[in-house]
């Protein structure tokens, strides 16, 4: 990366920081990375915007510190705004061409800047994110990471991001580690884009409420009409990953669902329906989308089964299972299921058990037709101790599992032991194959026409 050349005349960049009550050290050094390690022709300004904070030292004492930084400005919202409408605010006053996002917990590396911008350069519709590299919240400490270690961004049926490895087609396009990897989403925090080409995408969707979902929208958009969306190996950016949400949400109002089901009435088609199906279809009131559909078909955005079929073919896709739902347990009384998130810091941990509640959620399961039992890109794995969830690693193995519709036995297929529930219903375990109630269970929705008729043992 050091030995790479960059074009003389680059555009310059708006650096856009959305903070509310962030630590002073915290944010200086953000501040403070871009302008010990960005070219000063590069940055044409720095913009805070102050999401209604009331801490002290973010009020009339930054405003003191940063009159010896000139390219720095403060901008203040007369009221939480949130992230995304916080980010609008800060596109608004921005002059310069590019606008580059970064979070208000971060550090720049040396040479993080022209990567970015040499790419938006060469193709204004180039979306461009920066490797991002974990700084430890407690010692604060940068972690760097090499050009080996990049994962791409995706998403699960729940439309919650996720990274993953770069899949095998990518790392056949690419020449070198270092050049930049096509990626089906971002995450969101820290990316630079031609201000022409996110007003064109219709900004943010001003719908949205506070947090959650404009990272996806913004993805998919990006690809579906006619740009790309990368990470450029030989940008890095360090962020502080914090413990919990800054927001508030507002009493009974799930806005990260709002905001799920105003993105996937308007991109997601027909593959809108494995969403809905892990909310138990609950849509609620989300508002009006006609807007963002007209600007959909101005634009003449592709389909969202083009992007799965063409930017992630990855995916699994639900629709191709042999059954999908709840997984309930017919013995005694059958008001148990499995039941278990699926977060990255779930995983490795035993499968639960619950009462069903037919809501999806925790309790959606799916059985494809290759014998595995997933919660998305997750799946049930038993390796001798306890039945846990494990990422899917598509070589059956552990995540092979065989169902049989008439005795309602689930049976592991390399151990050949049978799922059966404790019998005092507190937990999974595996057991010689006996016929038991407690051993027999029920896939919601099981389709055996979906089977080859070679694959008919699942």
């Amino acid at each position: 990366c050091q030995e790479e050349k960059y074009r003389d005349n680059l555009p310059p960049t708006s650096v856009i920081i959305c903070f509310h009550n962030e630590a002073w050290s915290v944010l200086l050094r953000t501040v403070h990375s871009i302008l010990d390690r960005s070219p000063p022709h590069l940055i044409t300004e720095i913009i805070l915007v102050d999401d209604f904070s009331d801490l002290p030292h973010l009020g009339r004492q930054l405003e003191d510190y940063i009159v010896h930084l000139p390219k720095v400005k403060i901008v203040r919202a007369r009221r939480r705004e949130g992230l995304i409408r916080a980010r609008l605010l800060g596109a608004s006053v921005a002059k310069a061409p590019i606008l580059t996002y970064l979070d208000s917990h971060c550090e720049c590396a040396k040479g993080w800047l022209e990567p970015l911008l040499q790419r938006i350069a060469n193709n204004w519709t180039t979306v461009v994110c920066p490797v991002i590299d974990v700084i430890n919240d407690d010692t604060f400490e940068f972690h760097f990471r090499d050009s080996d270690g990049i994962n791409v961004g995706g998403f699960d049926w729940n439309l919650q991001f996720n990274w993953h490895a770069v899949p095998e087609r990518e790392k056949k396009r690419r020449e070198h580690s270092w050049d930049p990897v096509w990626s089906p989403t971002m995450a969101g925090g820290l990316f630079s884009i031609d201000k022409r080409f996110f007003e064109k995408l219709g900004t943010y969707d001003s719908g949205f409420d506070i947090w959650g979902g404009e990272n996806l929208e913004l993805s998919f958009k990006t690809w579906m009409c006619g740009g790309t969306l990368e990470i450029v190996p030989c940008s890095h950016v360090g962020h502080i990953f914090r413990k919990r949400s800054p927001y508030k949400w507002r009493s009974g109002v799930n806005v990260l669902r709002r905001n799920s089901v105003r993105l996937a009435e308007v991109w997601l088609d027909d593959y809108k329906k494995y969403y809905y199906q892990r909310i138990g279809n609950d849509l609620g009131d989300y508002g009006d989308i006609q807007s963002r559909k007209d600007l959909r078909n101005k634009l003449q955005c592709k389909s969202f089964d083009w992007y799965l079929k063409n930017i992630y073919p990855e995916l699994f896709i639900p629709g191709e299972a042999l059954a999908s739902g709840e997984v309930r347990n017919l013995g005694e009384g059958g008001d148990t299921c499995l039941d278990s998130p699926a977060r990255r810091d779930d995983l490795h941990k035993p499968v639960g058990l619950w009462p069903c509640h037919g809501q999806g959620g925790n309790q959606y399961w799916m059985l494809s037709k290759e014998g595995e039992i997933r919660r998305d890109e997750s799946c049930l794995d038993y390796a001798g101790k306890d039945v846990i969830l494990y990422p899917c690693h598509g070589s059956k193995g552990n995540q092979l599992w065989f169902y049989d519709a008439n005795t309602h036995t689930i049976q592991h297929g390399s151990s050949r032991k049978c799922l059966e529930i404790s019998t005092d219903k507190q937990r999974l375990q595996m057991s010689e194959c006996n016929g038991s109630e407690r051993q027999k269970w029920s896939f919601q929705n099981y389709d055996p026409s979906k089977l080859a008729p070679a694959a008919s043992r699942l």
